[in-house]
């Protein structure tokens, strides 16, 4: 794809993206303390905390437009998509933390749905055929 007009393309190949990409997850600035009950007593461990803004961030982008405008770019696509689906998951193995309400709230930004569904097929019958009975 060539850039006819605005700024020269940040990075010329996959490979170079890639290679920051993974320089973020294994050096992740952005980390926190977790405490938590184990069965021998209390364990504080820190964990990163990977986040798409902050990988955009990283990688020199102005917002994460411009991170994602490189999903665009056939030869990137796939390489910006698995790194977007290993944030994704980051989140989605903190929904086992006690404390899981941003984590909840960035799996729906990334298009999860948190919704009940009720099946009322059966009751439904039942409630017409009891109906009938009681017209007769």
């Amino acid at each position: 794809m060539s850039n006819k007009a605005g700024r020269p393309a940040k990075y010329k190949s996959v490979e170079q993206l890639q290679k920051k990409i993974k320089e973020y997850i294994d050096n992740c600035p952005d980390k926190i303390k977790i405490t938590s009950k184990t069965k021998d007593g209390i364990e504080e461990r820190e964990v990163s905390r990977l986040t798409i803004s902050g990988l955009a961030y990283y990688l020199g982008f102005a917002d994460r437009q411009s991170f994602y405008d490189y999903e665009k770019r056939k030869n990137f696509s796939c390489t910006v998509k698995r790194a977007r689906l290993f944030i994704e998951k980051t989140y989605e193995s903190y929904l086992m933390e006690s404390n899981c309400t941003g984590a909840i709230f960035a799996l729906k930004n990334f298009g999860w749905k948190d919704r009940q569904e009720i099946d009322t097929g059966e009751n439904l019958t039942n409630i017409l055929s009891a109906l009938r009975k009681t017209a007769k």
